[in-house]
């Protein structure tokens, strides 16, 4: 919960959270499971009923790629609406990466010239550069830690083997997006959002959480190679005992240090400034935004179509597409 306003910071009131892990309670037919389906409903019945005790004013709730990816999203939002009463929203990709690079923006200024930014998720991995508070470039690939580590890495510890195939695999997957990355400019800051970007640059030797979120906090891709080393040879209860590491995020930890090397690897970045904003904050801005000027919430920019309609072949077969590790 927070307390919000245009013009100001959002303060945060409370915070109540919940592991879902719903890329990884995806079947192989690319459905949501029965109890993934109910654990989402029990959820969000939960955080509504603690909304109106606390007096919100308003709830926003939103899925990204876990439901909009899913094969019964319909069938999902539909069980959610009648169980809860609640409207879930599902936020596309490119709106997801833009809302977070919206954040992004917000956190470090104007006076950071050109950021590029990296997310990853549970389902998806957005990628965002440009000089305005709406980005240039904005892309959505179905690389999300979950996901991958369904899809590629079965087994406790990942072979080395299964890693290395891997890692060549998001090299291919990245090609055509970094290109269209670089195209839009050399970014003057590089930054990453995301707990699974917070978790490794914690494991990598930056401040705990409590120490503050204005803590600078950075990611190199030297120790991040460093880190791959090693905790792609612990177990799953292994990697729960690191500190920064929860129990719900180890099983996916190894697969978003992948990505996050691949992702730094394409862009040719060497380190990554962590931001404290990200989607959430992102969303609380937009909407405060669209209540004092009368837009709509999520509304395409004429710049970031152009960027989708000239770059369609990155995008639309990235959205297309899940990942092949079941089929390697």
């Amino acid at each position: 919960m927070v307390d919000a306003h245009r013009g100001g910071h959002p303060t945060p009131m409370s915070s109540t959270k919940a592991t879902l892990r719903l890329a990884e309670a995806t079947d192989s037919s690319g459905k949501i499971t029965k109890r993934g389906a109910d654990k989402l409903v029990s959820t969000i019945d939960e955080f509504a009923k603690i909304a109106v005790s606390s007096g919100c004013a308003e709830l926003m709730a939103f899925a990204t790629s876990a439901v909009r990816d899913a094969e019964n999203s319909e069938d999902v939002l539909t069980q959610v609406r009648k169980e809860t009463g609640v409207e879930l929203q599902v936020l596309g990709g490119v709106d997801e990466s833009r809302l977070t690079f919206l954040a992004v923006r917000r956190w470090y200024g104007w006076s950071a010239g050109r950021i590029i930014n990296l997310d990853i998720g549970g389902g998806s991995l957005e990628l965002s550069s440009g000089v305005d508070e709406d980005p240039e470039v904005a892309l959505s690939l179905p690389l999300g830690a979950g996901r991958l580590s369904r899809e590629w890495l079965p087994d406790d510890p990942p072979g080395r083997r299964r890693v290395a195939m891997l890692r060549d695999w998001l090299d291919a997957e990245l090609a055509d997006a970094s290109v269209v990355m670089l195209e839009a400019g050399s970014p003057d800051l590089a930054v990453a959002t995301s707990k699974t970007f917070r978790s490794l640059a914690r494991l990598t030797g930056a401040a705990p959480s409590a120490a503050g979120p204005r803590m600078r906090r950075t990611l190199t891709a030297n120790g991040l190679r460093q880190l791959i080393s090693f905790i792609s040879r612990m177990t799953t209860a292994d990697r729960a005992e690191l500190e920064g590491v929860s129990a719900e995020r180890a099983p996916q930890i190894v697969a978003g240090a992948l990505v996050a090397e691949a992702s730094m690897r394409a862009l040719s970045i060497e380190a990554v400034d962590i931001c404290p904003w990200a989607l959430r904050e992102g969303v609380i801005l937009r909407r405060l935004d669209s209540e004092a000027d009368g837009a709509a919430f999520m509304e395409t920019s004429p710049v970031a179509t152009s960027v989708r309609d000239a770059r369609g072949q990155v995008t639309d077969r990235n959205a297309a597409n899940r990942s092949r590790g079941n089929k390697a």
